[in-house]
């Protein structure tokens, strides 16, 4: 078993590392003349986007049946999220990507229930926002990947976990590390990008792989070490991001935390519903800590700007 599971991960890597190169080839060549619209956005020069289709298809393929499940419905509404790009419901304001995508984790919440992984099923469709947020700048999302596969892979052999219909735990997170290892030098050197359809892919994977650990504490407890390793990970861009754009000179590690948990365009039409155009200051040192300003930012707002108490004025470092 474990001679034919070698032979499976060979060939999935030559597959997945040949398939990445192909696909980056002809997005690369339809894109440079115009036929590939938000498949080929205007970075550096031009970048192919979604060549995380890659991957998906790989562990569509080589997963078990009630995992890859998971895989192709988050795989689908996130490559619809991928070609599809920034146009919006007019009646909703609502991104119609943003919309698939969140059909996407409902569908996976769902037939996660339906597979007896219970209230792990949110968790897992959670993951999403997280490595979502971490696919913002080149290599990161592979990175995480990485990490979390190999820490995922430890846990399993320390805790003995049982096999799954007769395959070693350790296969689903093996593959998704050989999968993510095959794919990622084109990404760590900003070439390519995941898109939607790998970052999401990913997560699912990440997060069924947690379960399989210890069920819903195992789930909980490694999405929360995913999530501070996300902010770690993209602790300096988003620095600067939020010294740039949201008006936060000084911002704290639970900024980041809670950037990762928030961010981006759903948690933004959330902000929205709930604080509609009101802007909330926050003052207190602790929640400062526990990074609320970021929470509390609301883009919509008449007035979007987090106002820093005047004894907290940031000493910007030459260079920091």
């Amino acid at each position: 078993m474990y001679t034919g599971m070698i032979f499976a991960f060979v060939f999935v890597f030559i597959v997945c590392a040949l398939g990445t190169l192909v696909t980056t080839a002809i997005f690369r060549f339809f894109g440079k003349r115009g036929y590939l619209g938000n498949l080929f956005p205007n970075v550096r020069g031009g970048i192919p986007r979604g060549v995380g289709l890659v991957p998906f298809i790989m562990l569509a393929f080589y997963l078990l049946s009630e995992f890859s499940d998971l895989v192709l419905i988050i795989g689908i509404s996130a490559f619809i999220d991928d070609i599809i790009g920034r146009r919006k419901l007019k009646f909703l304001n609502l991104e119609i990507g943003q919309l698939s995508r969140g059909i996407g984790m409902i569908l996976v919440i769902a037939v996660g229930f339906y597979y007896d992984f219970g209230l792990s099923s949110i968790l897992i469709a959670f993951l999403i926002q997280p490595m979502n947020i971490s696919d913002m700048q080149p290599g990161s999302c592979v990175m995480v990947t990485v990490i979390m596969s190999v820490i995922t892979i430890i846990c399993m052999l320390i805790a003995g976990t049982a096999p799954v219909h007769e395959l070693p735990a350790t296969y689903t997170p093996l593959l998704l590390l050989v999968v993510c290892l095959a794919y990622c030098p084109l990404d760590f050197m900003g070439k390519i990008m995941l898109g939607e359809v790998g970052n999401h892919v990913f997560a699912i994977c990440l997060g069924v792989s947690f379960y399989l650990i210890g069920g819903f504490v195992s789930t909980l407890l490694l999405s929360i070490v995913t999530v501070f390793l996300i902010a770690f990970v993209r602790r300096n861009t988003l620095r600067a991001f939020f010294r740039t754009n949201l008006g936060i000179f000084n911002p704290t590690f639970g900024d980041f935390v809670m950037d990762v948990l928030t961010g981006g365009g759903l948690g933004d039409f959330l902000r929205k519903i709930i604080l509609r155009d009101k802007q909330i200051t926050v003052e207190n040192d602790l929640l400062i800590k526990l990074g609320f300003r970021r929470l509390l930012y609301n883009p919509h707002a008449l007035y979007s700007k987090v106002v820093v108490s005047d004894k907290k004025i940031p000493y910007l470092r030459k260079g920091g």
